[in-house]
């Protein structure tokens, strides 16, 4: 009795005392446990809430991001809904063919003696391009001249006898078939003397071939022969090549189901244009019109061939140069015309993104048409004027949000087609870096970060505010190792504290 006294006097306790501090301790520990089953719902939360939005188009702050949805206003490019005239063409790849090509060679033998041309020089067809030696030619000149006075001489006497034997003959003092003798070689002479004309003639031609001239206007290519060198009228090489590059053809195949089309405009005798461009397809090099066509279609390939002519007056086009063809076969009145990067296409088909009057984007099925540069000629619910997105269509769906950015500048046709592809991706990964680093246009027009807060949840706001702004700038696997991270800090706090 002495002991138990003594033990409840040093404690300080009770027999009531004792059971109400059994009793508090076990609402401490359940209160304990309530608590932290309650944090690990809105833990688990948290964790689902990013991993849906990771994998649900618009669920959350970083789907939002990806893929457009509807609480997140994306950053696009648009342009309006246009109508005009559209041609109806037809590409291909043609090879350039000269009109006339010819090899220049001597025309006699001798010794190259002078040239008068430069290499690449345009000339015209007569022009003096070479000479030969010409001493050999004007001796044979100078025989036949000779041989041809000399007949010519006798053939004056014969015609003089023959007029006295016809006189004699009148007054019948002479035999009669001494009158027919003379008559003959009268006759005689003057075939001779033709003759020795013929032979003065072809002297003075082969004396004439000695200057070379051009068989036809056209370019020179490279010098065969040099000065000094004999020169024979069986060289393979010649002395210079020749083509004619002014006017100059082209060759290209088109599909045969172009072919009715073709021979209808063909027979009617309608012009069908067709335009040279580069390999790029950057520089129209010159515009010409279809002179003829093939006999029959090639069944290998099922095409027809056709071939242009083109003025070449600039010279911007060369024999056997490859070129980008581009045939119009028609025009299309008043179409509507929508930028070809705006079209879309997937399992629906091919479609665009609408902007509508609230900033929401709707998708529009189209049916496409002929192409003309940028623009494709569409049909479908669509309007003239109405505004398609053009770039950032990627990250959109029906219903999403949208702000109108300005396209970036480009220098060319496809170069501006790539920038416009990559710009809008950084502008929209831009929100990630903190805003004394990001450009201000960039803080602008980038609303990522507004979704993100207003779907931020609200175990966030007991964190200090610098571990508050690092959750939001997380991607989901990064928050949901954060998660994890203060659950297991949480629990070995607890199981410090028991």
């Amino acid at each position: 009795m002495t002991q138990r006294t003594f033990i409840r006097t040093q404690t300080g306790l009770s027999g009531p005392g004792y059971l109400g501090l059994v009793l508090l301790v076990a609402a401490a520990g359940g209160g304990g446990w309530w608590w932290g089953q309650h944090h690990s719902a809105a833990d688990a939360s948290a964790v689902a809430a990013p991993a849906k939005s990771a994998s649900a188009p618009g669920g959350g702050a970083a789907g939002g991001r990806r893929f457009g949805g509807a609480s997140n206003v994306q950053p696009v490019s648009v342009a309006a809904v246009q109508q005009h005239d559209v041609r109806v063409l037809v590409s291909a790849i043609g090879n350039i063919s000269a009109l006339n090509t010819a090899v220049v060679r001597a025309q006699v033998a001798g010794v190259l003696q002078a040239v008068r041309f430069t290499e690449g020089q345009q000339v015209k067809a007569g022009q003096v391009l070479a000479e030969i030696d010409p001493r050999s030619f004007q001796v044979a000149l100078s025989q036949a001249q000779g041989s041809l006075a000399r007949d010519q001489a006798q053939l004056r006497n014969a015609q003089l006898d023959l007029a006295r034997y016809q006189d004699l003959l009148a007054k019948d003092s002479i035999a009669k078939q001494q009158v027919d003798t003379q008559d003959a070689l009268v006759k005689q002479l003057q075939g001779t003397v033709l003759t020795d004309q013929a032979q003065v003639d072809s002297a003075k031609l082969q004396l004439s071939y000695t200057q070379v001239r051009a068989p036809i206007g056209g370019r020179l290519g490279f010098r065969q022969v040099d000065v000094g060198n004999m020169v024979q009228t069986s060289d393979v090489n010649g002395l210079v090549s020749i083509t004619q590059t002014q006017p100059l053809n082209v060759v290209f195949a088109v599909p045969e189901a172009n072919v009715a089309q073709i021979t209808q405009k063909l027979a009617a005798k309608t012009p069908l244009v067709v335009e040279a461009w580069d390999r790029a397809l950057k520089n129209k090099l010159a515009v010409g019109k279809v002179t003829s066509t093939d006999n029959a279609i090639d069944t290998t390939t099922g095409t027809l061939k056709l071939k242009a002519q083109f003025a070449n007056a600039d010279s911007a086009l060369f024999p056997n140069q490859f070129v980008n063809v581009v045939l119009q076969l028609g025009t299309l009145q008043s179409a509507m015309v929508v930028p070809s990067a705006a079209v879309q296409r997937g399992a629906q088909g091919t479609y665009v993104y609408a902007v509508k009057d609230d900033g929401s984007v709707t998708v529009r099925r189209i049916q496409l048409g002929a192409t003309d540069g940028d623009g494709v000629s569409v049909r479908g619910d669509i309007s003239v004027g109405e505004k398609v997105v053009t770039d950032g269509a990627d990250r959109l769906r029906e219903g999403a949000k949208v702000e109108i950015i300005a396209a970036p500048a480009a220098d060319t046709g496809k170069r501006q087609k790539s920038e416009t592809n990559t710009a809008p991706a950084q502008a929209v990964s831009a929100p990630a870096a903190t805003k004394s680093e990001a450009p201000a246009a960039t803080q602008k027009t980038a609303p990522a970060s507004e979704a993100t807060a207003e779907e931020r949840p609200r175990w966030l706001d007991r964190l200090p505010q610098e571990e508050q702004d690092k959750f939001l700038k997380m991607s989901p696997d990064e928050r949901k190792a954060f998660i994890e991270q203060r659950r297991e800090q949480r629990r070995q706090k607890e199981a410090s504290g028991s």
